[in-house]
């Protein structure tokens, strides 16, 4: 049995929570595009983002991430990627919500914890006690992801394909946008 997108899925969550792995997979299981908000920005920019913020500041790069957004969620039906700070925006959770659907990537601070804190590619835990501000900003923006259209947990013991599953599971539940054949 197949299925069918009907709508854009748009991943949503915390740097580590997988949305990057598993909106790849995803886009495979339904033979669909992959897009990254974030690559795009930087495609558009031909800089970095932490380029951009430097350059432009953050409520810049903010206004571009939205528009960049509203042109990939008028693209045919793709599984897209945002930045961690793109669904704090009202604007674009509404957008997001009439356009397409939010899957809010729910993982745990210690999981996260576990997924970061090697990398150098997290311009915003480059502080004194990144463990700390990577909390505080878990604190911060879960409120605004619980706003989501759909949540689905990410456990530790959880591999991308099996998250794959539990988002393929969430989205059967919304037949405007899964549709099985």
């Amino acid at each position: 049995m197949g299925v069918r997108l009907k709508k854009t899925v748009v991943m949503v969550g915390m740097m580590g929570a997988g949305k990057t792995a598993v909106g790849h997979s995803l886009a495979r299981r339904l033979d669909v595009p992959f897009l990254d908000s974030d690559e795009e920005i930087v495609k558009a920019a031909n800089m970095s983002i932490a380029e951009i913020f430097a350059r432009d500041g953050e409520a810049f790069f903010r206004r571009k991430e939205t528009q960049v957004i509203a042109r990939l969620l008028d693209g045919g039906c793709c599984v897209l990627s945002t930045g961690g700070g793109a669904f704090l925006s009202a604007e674009n959770r509404a957008m997001i919500s009439n356009r397409g659907v939010s899957v809010w990537l729910n993982a745990d601070l210690d999981l996260l914890w576990s997924r970061v804190r090697h990398k150098q590619t997290r311009p915003l835990l480059r502080t004194a006690d990144p463990r700390r501000t990577l909390r505080e900003i878990h604190e911060a923006r879960a409120p605004f992801y619980a706003m989501a259209d759909l949540s689905v947990e990410v456990r530790a013991d959880y591999s991308v394909e099996d998250t794959t599953g539990a988002v393929i599971g969430a989205l059967r539940t919304r037949p405007d946008v899964l549709e099985m054949e």
